[in-house]
């Protein structure tokens, strides 16, 4: 093997970095966080508010220039470069994949594929639903023709589903990961979590518990804890929360009278509707929560009623439950918030990819 002259650290240039649930990952096992780039301005703003070091570029990657990322990459000429690419997963999510309709975020993937192309860096990473590989090129599917990139630019390449909580992430989460080396082959990392009964799952209860104690609407204004807040509950919602076993509990527990229409309605075979079976439900305090929306903060939209205090989960504890750590302080608006940790790649899922990473730059340098 050619000697590699560079040292062993490794810069991270991260492209639709959202809020920074990625680069907290990372940052967290040890990589440096060069270079961020989104358009969302609010996280644009909670990104910048936690990284302050690192360059960041509100632009579309459609008009990135070389005057954008020129200076970072003479700063970290001497370090490996790590090009993550976790575009918006909306598009590829199962109820849009046999869409043939073109959602204009279906391309950013390829538009990520033309900066690698120009800059061909060390490393790449990319963080999706498990529907972007299956979508087909005629029916604007992009993963195809960026597979097909990778190997014309000579990466070893390795991807796949994953299950973010077999990696710490107190939360039940499948993800499509694909990790790319030009230097040697690379792996998917093994789980460290669940499979071995050394090392548990992570629960709810160990995500939130121990939090201030708060109602619906209320934010807890201690300077020890940041953005504990819970959405307010209407009259009605406030009746049928109390009304759900601590717990675990939701709507079966309900009267009939307090469930919604669309629940009650019955098809021409006499049939109930039984779908979402989640909304309106509480987490369990001793399993991983179910997996968080960009409305992980709504009591109607999913499993994110607390497990006993007749509210929603709040923004911290959804932050906690997506991995971040308690200095890590959110911008914007409660539902811009709450789509900011909904939209983020789970922080322990990032943690265990950049560890692996530095492990694979130890194998390169022997």
């Amino acid at each position: 093997m050619t000697k590699i002259n560079k040292n062993k650290n490794i810069a991270v240039y991260d492209f639709f970095c959202g809020c920074g649930g990625t680069s907290s990952g990372f940052r967290k096992a040890g990589l440096e966080i060069a270079f961020a780039l989104d358009i969302d301005p609010d996280a644009k703003n909670t990104f910048i508010k936690n990284f302050p070091e690192t360059v960041f570029c509100d632009k579309s990657i459609t008009a990135l220039s070389s005057s954008d990322l020129q200076p970072t990459l003479d700063k970290y000429k001497n370090s490996y470069k790590l090009f993550c690419g976790c575009a918006p997963c909306q598009p590829f999510t199962k109820q849009n994949t046999e869409s043939p309709k073109l959602d204009p975020r279906k391309s950013l993937l390829t538009q990520f594929g033309v900066v690698i192309e120009e800059y061909k860096p060390d490393f790449v990473f990319v963080e999706n639903v498990p529907g972007l590989q299956k979508v087909p090129t005629d029916k604007h599917g992009p993963f195809p023709a960026f597979e097909e990139l990778l190997n014309k630019l000579e990466y070893h390449v390795t991807y796949g589903v994953v299950a973010a909580q077999n990696y710490g992430a107190p939360q039940i989460r499948r993800r499509f990961v694909l990790l790319a080396s030009k230097h040697r082959d690379i792996n998917i990392p093994l789980p460290t979590h669940g499979i071995n009964p050394d090392n548990p799952y992570k629960t709810v209860r160990y995500a939130i518990e121990g939090l201030p104690a708060i109602a619906a609407g209320e934010t807890y204004t201690g300077a020890d804890v940041l953005n504990h807040r819970a959405a307010e509950l209407s009259e009605l919602n406030m009746t049928r929360i109390k009304a759900s076993a601590h717990d675990g509990g939701g709507r079966k527990n309900w009267p009939r009278h307090l469930w919604p229409e669309c629940y009650t309605r019955k098809n021409e075979n006499g049939e109930a509707h039984s779908g979402h079976t989640d909304c309106y439900g509480r987490l369990w305090w001793d399993k991983p929560a179910t997996g968080l929306t960009t409305r992980c903060v709504s009591y109607s939209n999913g499993r994110f009623g607390h497990p006993e205090q007749d509210r929603a989960l709040s923004v911290r504890e959804a932050a906690r439950l997506q991995g971040f750590d308690d200095e890590f302080e959110f911008t914007g608006n409660l539902n811009s918030m709450a789509r900011q940790i909904g939209n983020a790649v789970p922080v322990d899922l990032a943690f265990a990819m950049g560890n692996h990473f530095i492990k694979h730059v130890e194998a390169i340098h022997g």
